[in-house]
């Protein structure tokens, strides 16, 4: 069971996340996408309809006033307005000529989001969609599924990894983007939806009922005196939550396991608030934004004190909330890395909803780790650089986790 003094956290975990998105909020400082940092603006959509003229100028006015180069890839940014001056027409124009605009940021993270992917990420945040329960990657044309979820539809009715889905009620998948995909397979909770799957050349036909799903983020597990914790994603905002929880089921070990491969990030508050957990002073992140402006986050007081050692496992995947977190765990010696460099992702967006239910991701700052480390394009560098070789894969071995085992037993002996 947790101690008061954690239950007590647990009570007032609403209260602090309230906390630092309002603090944010008064900064201007936000984030996501294919895995970002997110911060979410207390209106998650814009209903008011305009023109898609109207919609042009307002993404080009918001860029203006808050992306975070001033120069915008050095151009002069008034041209786009002037370019498409009365000549955007239907939402598809809308959507090219944004597309346009913001391709010549040369910004990955920066990216227009249609009505359909707005409402999909929101999703995400939220943890609940309606759907059958799986995962899916575009795999060279191909939508294969890379995972399927626990007590949902899709696994009582034996959906497997690396099943490849060729149609979903008659309409073919090929061609189509993940998130179109994405959009035939959900719908409302108890209607059917018919998916083909091809497994070992096989064409399966299935007839699945969909199921209003809550995605849960963290997972935990012990092994004798040893605490596994797999943080999945920090998208939704449920994670600090189910961190909690999680603690709680490995409350009674010397040491804990964080596993973060694959976690390609999530909202800025959860890092933020996870890391507080196991950093009781300091600062725990710094935000650069427009024109250097500069805001430290400093480790808030709480009532939790973890002192066992902690091991975070980490990868090529994992990305922005997951190095912020470990970037301050590592600054702080409070946590090994073991395992290969983190992706690199360094910059922070603002999720701003825009009119006609659509959205922008928006890139606004730059984040430093503690000690003041730019991990833009370089990433993080574990304390044990340990791949996982394509036999490990093969064989089903995680040498990364075993070796993270080893040393945390030392830790734990010492």
């Amino acid at each position: 069971m947790l101690n008061k003094a954690m239950r007590r956290r647990t009570k007032t975990i609403i209260f602090f996340i309230a906390t630092i998105a309002t603090l944010f909020a008064i900064n201007s400082f936000y984030i996501t996408n294919h895995n970002p940092l997110l911060e979410v603006e207390q209106k998650n959509v814009n209903t008011t309809q305009v023109t898609p003229q109207k919609l042009f100028d307002y993404t080009w006015q918001i860029i203006k006033n808050e992306y975070y180069d001033p120069n915008f890839n050095k151009q002069y940014w008034v041209r786009w307005k002037r370019h498409y001056n009365g000549k955007i027409k239907t939402i598809d124009d809308a959507k090219v000529a944004i597309e346009t605009m913001i391709a010549s940021l040369d910004d990955p993270y920066t990216r227009f989001l249609s009505k359909e992917e707005f409402a999909q990420q929101n999703n995400s945040i939220t943890s609940k969609i309606s759907g059958i329960g799986v995962n899916i990657v575009n795999d060279s044309g191909k939508i294969k599924i890379i995972s399927v979820l626990d007590e949902t539809p899709a696994q009582f009715a034996d959906l497997k990894v690396n099943d490849i889905i060729v149609s979903i009620n008659d309409v073919k998948v090929s061609g189509l983007s993940l998130a179109e995909v994405s959009n035939l397979v959900k719908g409302p909770a108890n209607t059917f939806v018919s998916v083909d799957i091809l497994r070992d050349n096989e064409l399966i036909k299935k007839r699945i009922i969909r199921k209003e799903i809550t995605i849960k983020t963290v997972k935990s597990s012990v092994d004798k005196n040893i605490g596994y914790i797999q943080v999945s994603s920090f998208i939704s905002s449920s994670t600090p939550n189910e961190f909690l929880e999680a603690l709680e089921n490995t409350h009674d070990t010397k040491g804990l396991i964080i596993d973060l491969r694959g976690n390609t990030g999530g909202l800025l508050p959860n890092a933020v608030f996870i890391s507080n957990l196991f950093i009781q002073k300091g600062k725990i992140v710094s935000i650069v934004g427009r024109n250097g402006y500069h805001y430290d986050i400093m480790a808030q007081d709480n009532d939790i004190d973890i002192t066992k050692p902690v091991i975070l496992l980490v990868d090529s995947a994992s990305a922005s909330a997951s190095e912020i977190f470990s970037g301050a765990m590592k600054d702080y010696h409070r946590a090994k890395l073991i395992g290969t460099k983190t992706y690199g992702k360094g910059m922070v967006q603002k999720i701003i909803p825009m009119p006609n239910e659509t959205g922008i991701n928006l890139t606004i700052a730059k984040y430093l780790t503690p000690k003041g480390n730019d991990i833009n394009k370089l990433g993080i560098n574990p304390d044990i650089e340990m791949p996982l070789t394509r036999q490990d894969i093969i064989n089903k071995k995680d040498t990364q986790l075993e070796t993270a085992k080893n040393v945390l037993e030392k830790m734990i002996n010492k």
